[in-house]
C-alpha cells in the first residue's frame, strides 16, 4: 500500500467563520506529517519503516468534511479543556458547584461536546518544522470558569520525533487536563487491526474504573493481572482474559501510573510487521491506554480502509481522569498567576524488537 498526504485544497474550508489549513512538517530523514487547525490535531504521520518505504501511522481523514461527518470526533485532536471523564458532569471548586455537559453516559467527556476538539485555533508556522495553535477558551465554556488561553506547539525533529508542548494561563482557578488524542496503528492507517502490536509499559500501578469507567479513587497494583505490561506482550495476548477490569472497560481504557523521567519512555509500541517502534516520553503523570474499543466502523479513512474496534490504540498523555472529584489523585486546578507547562514527545524508530 502506498501512503500520501491528504490534498491541502481539501482542508481549505471555513468554520464559525474562521478558515481552516492543511499544515505539513517534514524533517531530513524522509518523515512528514501533517495537521489541521480544526481541533489543532494530527491528520497524518508519515514515517520510514523496515523496508524504507512511508506508512501513515495515525488514523485520519482526507477532508475538512470528512472529519465534520465522522462519527468519531477526536482523531489526532488536542483534547480539552479536561481530557477524559469528569463524573456525573460537574465538580466542585471554591465552594462553587459547576455542572458540564453530560456526552458520555452522565459523565462530561473530553471537555464536553464542543470541546477543543471542535474548535478552529489561531496557528503559526515559525519554521519548517514547527507549528504553535492557539485558542482562547471563554470563562463558563462547556461550564468550565475562566478564561483559560492555550498554546499547544507541535516540532519535528530529524530524529524522528515529534515534540508536543503545552501551555496554558487563566483568570479563574479552573482544572486543566490537556492532551492528544491520536489513534496510532504501526501496520498501517487502513491496513489492519493493532491486536499483534507488541505494547511495554514499566508502570507497576494502574487507575481502576467502575461501570461508568470512572476511577475508583486509588491506584491498583497490576500484578498478576491484564494490565501489567512491564514485560513486553502482544495486545491480544490478555485482551480477552475474563477480568472486571476488561469488562469496565469493554477492553483497554484505563490510566497508568507514570512514574518514568522525561528522559524514558512511559509507554512504546512496536509493529513486527512495518519493523516500527513508538516510544512515548511525557511529564504527565498518568499514560492512558485505549484499544480503539469503540470505533463503530461506520467511519472510511484516509486509505479507503473501515475503522473497526481494534483498528488502532491510543497512548493519551494526561493526568488522572475525574482529578476534581477525586481528593486523593494529583490536581488539575490551575490558578491565576501559574501557567501549566506539559511536554509529551513521540519518538518513531525502526527495530528488530522491542
Amino acid at each position: 500500500m502506498t501512503y500520501k498526504l491528504p490534498h491541502p485544497a481539501d482542508f481549505e474550508h471555513k468554520i464559525d467563520g474562521k478558515n481552516t489549513h492543511l499544515i505539513v512538517l517534514k524533517n531530513r530523514s524522509g518523515m512528514q506529517v501533517a495537521f489541521t487547525d480544526y481541533g489543532a490535531r494530527i491528520v497524518s504521520i508519515l514515517v520510514p519503516d523496515k523496508f524504507g518505504e512511508l506508512r501513515d501511522v495515525v488514523l485520519g481523514f482526507n477532508s475538512i468534511q470528512e472529519y465534520l461527518s465522522a462519527d468519531e470526533q477526536y482523531h489526532g485532536a488536542t483534547i480539552g479543556r479536561y481530557a477524559n471523564r469528569i463524573a456525573h458532569g460537574q465538580f466542585e471548586l471554591d465552594g462553587k458547584n459547576h455542572v458540564l455537559q453530560q456526552n458520555n453516559g452522565r459523565n462530561c467527556l473530553h471537555g464536553g461536546p464542543t470541546g477543543f476538539h471542535t474548535k478552529v485555533w489561531d496557528r503559526q508556522v515559525s519554521m519548517e518544522k514547527k507549528v504553535d495553535f492557539y485558542y482562547v477558551s471563554a470563562d463558563g465554556e462547556e461550564g468550565f470558569p475562566g478564561t483559560l488561553k492555550v498554546c499547544v506547539s507541535y516540532e519535528l525533529t530529524d530524529n524522528n520525533e515529534i515534540r508536543i508542548q503545552y501551555k496554558a494561563e487563566t483568570d479563574k482557578a479552573t482544572p486543566v487536563n490537556l492532551t492528544n488524542h491520536a489513534y496510532f496503528n504501526l501496520n498501517g492507517e487502513g491496513h489492519s487491526d493493532v491486536l499483534q502490536h507488541i505494547l511495554h509499559i514499566p508502570s507497576t500501578h494502574f487507575i481502576a474504573i467502575d461501570e461508568h469507567q470512572v476511577p475508583l479513587g486509588t491506584e491498583t497494583a497490576v500484578d498478576e493481572s491484564a494490565f501489567d505490561f512491564r514485560t513486553p506482550k502482544k495486545i491480544v495476548d490478555d485482551l480477552n482474559k475474563e477480568e472486571e477490569q476488561l469488562r469496565m472497560g469493554n477492553g483497554y481504557d484505563h490510566t497508568f501510573v507514570n512514574k518514568q523521567t522525561f528522559s524514558t519512555a512511559a509507554a512504546s509500541a512496536y509493529s513486527e510487521l512495518s519493523g516500527i517502534k513508538l516510544d512515548v516520553l511525557t511529564t504527565e503523570p498518568g499514560v492512558q491506554l485505549y484499544t480503539g474499543n469503540f470505533l463503530t466502523g461506520n467511519d472510511k479513512g484516509k486509505s479507503g480502509g473501515t475503522y473497526f474496534s481494534r483498528n488502532a490504540f491510543c497512548f493519551e498523555t494526561q493526568h488522572y481522569p475525574d482529578s476534581p472529584n477525586q481528593a486523593l489523585f494529583p490536581s488539575t486546578i490551575l490558578q491565576p498567576g501559574e501557567v501549566f507547562e506539559s511536554q509529551t514527545i513521540y519518538r518513531f524508530s525502526i527495530k528488530k524488537e522491542i
